[in-house]
């Protein structure tokens, strides 16, 4: 993780007072207000990095924080201009380009924050043969899961039965005894493991790693305004690094916004690694879900890598 210069930190530490709001629902004014507003998930820890924005903001800018249910929605609101900034999942952003819709990645955001977990009946990965897996349908963790018993031989078509479930749902569905596993997105599965859960098995052994959340904005915004791109990825840059470097305090603001058990956040944390860059690496990954998003009918057409990433921004953040 590079280190941003303290000098940076402290013109953020000026703009305090401009203040984040929390809200539901659609944006209002968009940057025309001189308010940015970004959309992202309730309850997920790696999707928290906006609440830190305000502690870095440059002067003259104010953040707006839009809570939304899935990162599709994120994307869409992304698109349609109801939101200026969404923090949300690769995948959501692929299938936007996929459909050649006004959505590009700038930044980097988090990697990890997904765990396969099972009840104890379920000892290893072999015995997920005739269980009911619970998944969320058209997220990265398809991609993992698929990836996942392929390779260890299990048809995920015909040896286990899947769920589609959203994330707010799977750790009730396991706890109830509708499904056996699952795969999600955090908090749930750290909820599943303060019950009786364990993890499975890591689903980061496939192509795509650990890669999973980024910060979108629309190819019609990097070119209108450029400036206003360069001061919220730099805003993020060092909410982000604020992040890996505090995890505490993450889990503290955390457990105050959404009134969520603080071990459970613990946990959860544990499993997310906050990031900002764009590397030749990170966009191989990329890449490597493009690619299986397709095999698995998740789009119809691969995404234009061209326009599924600009490294502008992340290039030009001011560091050491």
């Amino acid at each position: 993780m590079t280190l941003l210069k303290p000098a940076l930190a402290a013109v953020g530490a000026a703009a305090l007072a401009l203040g984040l709001t929390a809200c539901t629902g659609a944006a209002a004014d968009g940057a025309d207000d001189g308010t940015v507003t970004i959309g992202t998930l309730r309850g997920q820890p790696h999707l928290f990095t906006p609440y830190f924005y305000d502690d870095f903001a440059p002067e003259g800018v104010e953040f707006e924080i839009v809570l939304f249910d899935t990162s599709s929605d994120i994307k869409n609101a992304i698109v349609s201009g109801s939101v200026d900034f969404g923090v949300t999942g690769a995948a959501s952003v692929i299938t936007g380009v996929s459909q050649q819709q006004d959505v590009t990645v700038v930044a980097s955001s988090a990697d990890g924050g997904t765990r396969i977990v099972a009840s104890p009946d379920i000892a290893t990965p072999e015995d997920l043969v005739g269980a009911t897996v619970g998944y969320p349908m058209g997220a990265t963790q398809e991609i993992l899961l698929k990836e996942t018993l392929a390779s260890l031989g299990i048809d995920p078509e015909e040896d286990v039965e899947l769920v589609n479930l959203p994330f707010a749902e799977m750790a009730g569905a396991y706890s109830s005894g509708q499904i056996d596993a699952f795969i999600s997105a955090e908090v749930g599965p750290s909820i599943a493991m303060q019950e009786d859960a364990h993890e499975l098995t890591s689903p980061y052994e496939a192509g795509i790693g650990r890669t999973n959340i980024v910060l979108a904005t629309t190819a019609s915004l990097v070119q209108d305004d450029p400036e206003l791109v360069q001061d919220v990825v730099d805003t993020h840059a060092q909410a982000t690094e604020h992040l890996a470097a505090h995890p505490d305090e993450w889990a503290d603001r955390m457990v105050e916004e959404f009134a969520v058990d603080r071990a459970v956040v613990a946990t959860a944390i544990e499993n997310t690694w906050p990031r900002w860059e764009i590397d030749a690496d990170y966009e191989q990954t990329l890449r490597a879900m493009n690619d299986e998003m397709v095999a698995f009918d998740q789009v119809a057409e691969p995404a234009d890598a061209e326009a599924l990433t600009d490294t502008t921004f992340v290039d030009a953040v001011d560091t050491p």
